[in-house]
């Protein structure tokens, strides 16, 4: 790990503001499109690049901006990552967003996430907090060699749990399903029962498969060889060098997705998802020219 003092901290893309606190991860997923060198790492990507001035770059934009809105957290790498317990600069830009007023739409797959429910909490009172939690293989044995170095899919629906019990929304991004590997229907079957019965507001899933592209692909084929012998070369042989790498499954996998989720009640359609998880609370605007501190 290794500390830098960031130029900026929020990023505003089609009028969605975000974050990310640390650059690269130590959970150690063997498909992470975050290793791609489209994202120009100049350090390995287990060495955490920690924004130590983050918090303090945090309130200053927060300051300055004339609307509250909802801040994102957690796409590009997980706030709750091991260095995390020590830092706390998550929890410290999470006191901001809440001392501003401002809502909270948070990703990750790390049950860390429950120190912090208290907060999120007081957020999700004051504004609105959604908690966004990634699933993507229901068994423990298989989950622990595609995301070796964090909480198994069974903890993280216990954290789902907690947050409804609290009343914070969730969103659980179903992504990604892997060829050969976890694109089973009783799978992702048991994944989205789990999230109905914790009452999971939307599923996100922009198709049954996964992406590859360089820097991604070479540590994804080396988990496939000590892991699976033999399926790299079916990966090659079936999608050579393609970017998305859909599941032969897709069409039955996406038609449980849509029959479980419209029988539950539940968003899965990515726009609806991401407008709900953007949408500054209406009762909150009146009040974006007052002080919330």
């Amino acid at each position: 790990m290794h500390f830098v003092d960031a130029k900026g901290i929020l990023i505003t893309s089609d009028g969605r503001c975000g974050m990310n606190i640390y650059r690269g991860c130590t959970h150690g997923c063997i498909y992470c499109d975050s290793r791609s060198k489209c994202y120009q790492f100049m350090h390995p990507f287990e060495d955490i690049e920690a924004k130590q001035n983050a918090p303090q770059l945090l309130e200053a934009a927060l300051k300055s901006k004339r609307k509250k809105c909802m801040i994102g957290t957690g796409s590009m790498s997980d706030p709750y990552m091991h260095c995390e317990e020590e830092l706390g600069l998550t929890r410290r830009c999470l006191e901001i967003i809440h001392q501003y007023g401002f809502g909270l739409a948070i990703q990750t797959k790390s049950d860390r996430i429950l120190r912090d429910i208290d907060l999120l909490d007081e957020i999700n009172r004051k504004t609105k907090c959604v908690v966004q939690i990634t699933l993507t293989t229901y068994d423990d044995e298989l989950c622990s060699i595609l995301e070796p170095n964090v909480c198994n899919t069974k903890r993280r629906i216990e954290v789902l749990s907690e947050m409804q019990k609290r009343g914070i929304p969730t969103v659980v991004w179903l992504s990604p399903i892997l060829p050969f590997i976890n694109d089973t229907e009783e799978n992702v079957g048991q994944i989205l029962d789990a999230c109905a019965q914790t009452g999971v507001k939307g599923i996100i899933n922009f198709g049954m498969g996964v992406t590859l592209r360089e820097g991604d692909r070479e540590y994804y084929y080396a988990a496939l060889d000590k892991h699976f012998p033999g399926l790299k070369q079916k990966y090659i042989s079936t999608y050579g060098n393609a970017y998305e790498v859909p599941s032969p499954n897709s069409k039955a996998l996406f038609a449980l997705l849509r029959r479980v989720c419209e029988g539950n009640n539940m968003m899965y359609k990515p726009d609806e998802c991401f407008s709900y998880m953007n949408e500054f609370p209406e009762k909150y605007k009146q009040l974006s020219l007052f002080d919330f501190t």
